[in-house]
């Protein structure tokens, strides 16, 4: 089942339109505002969000500015009354990848996120990946060898993907650091190398994967 993660702080259309998705065979978690669904995001696992721009405590834009720093393919529509040109310019800049301009019929909604999740490169190339012996499902955040199922954590998860979609090349630690913890300033080069001992640990069934640390530079997975 398509997971949405639908975020709009107006409770009599949010229950509306999250019921006649669930009419259609979605999933939904509906949050009520920006923050909300930012805190909920690596709990909620969607497949596709669906954003009112104007909403207190957080606005669309800038959580679709802060979803793609921790995930550049999930798809995004923003739901607006506000349709100036420069709106929709700034919406996609962010990381928008469609606007459905209110009020609308469920109807569109419907064959908008059909259409979008149809040519995302998360649902078409995402999903799972071969590392070797393992196969790693990057919707659900699963490791699989043979038998064997590991759930892994929405950042380990990301990390193995990134590495594995540039193996053969070596990964600067300030890009990973920038792109999942650059709001956690407890967040260390040290917790860094944590991470990948663990991801290492998770792959060590397979002898040819390796993860090599290349000094005072970053990161690089092999499979030899």
């Amino acid at each position: 089942m398509i997971n949405i993660l639908y975020v709009e702080d107006e409770p009599s259309l949010a229950m509306i339109v999250a019921d006649s998705l669930e009419a259609n065979g979605f999933h939904v978690v509906h949050c009520n505002n920006g923050q909300e669904a930012l805190d909920s995001f690596s709990i909620a696992k969607p497949d596709i969000m669906v954003v009112d721009v104007m909403m207190p405590v957080m606005d669309g834009f800038t959580l679709a500015a802060k979803i793609r720093e921790m995930d550049t393919l999930l798809p995004i529509i923003f739901l607006t009354a506000k349709v100036q040109t420069e709106d929709v310019v700034r919406g996609f800049r962010l990381g928008g990848d469609d606007y459905v301009k209110k009020p609308f019929k469920i109807e569109e909604l419907v064959v908008r996120i059909e259409s979008l999740l149809k040519n995302s490169p998360k649902m078409l190339f995402g999903q799972k990946l071969m590392i070797g012996d393992y196969t790693l499902d990057s919707l659900k955040h699963q490791l699989i060898y043979q038998d064997e199922m590991l759930k892994l954590s929405f950042r380990e998860s990301e990390l193995l993907r990134k590495l594995y979609e540039q193996k053969d090349k070596v990964i600067a630690r300030e890009e990973i650091m920038r792109a999942y913890w650059s709001h956690d300033k407890y967040f260390t080069g040290r917790s860094l190398d944590v991470f990948i001992s663990r991801i290492r640990k998770y792959l060590s069934q397979d002898p040819r994967i390796k993860i090599t640390n290349i000094r005072g530079v970053g990161y690089m997975l092999t499979v030899d």
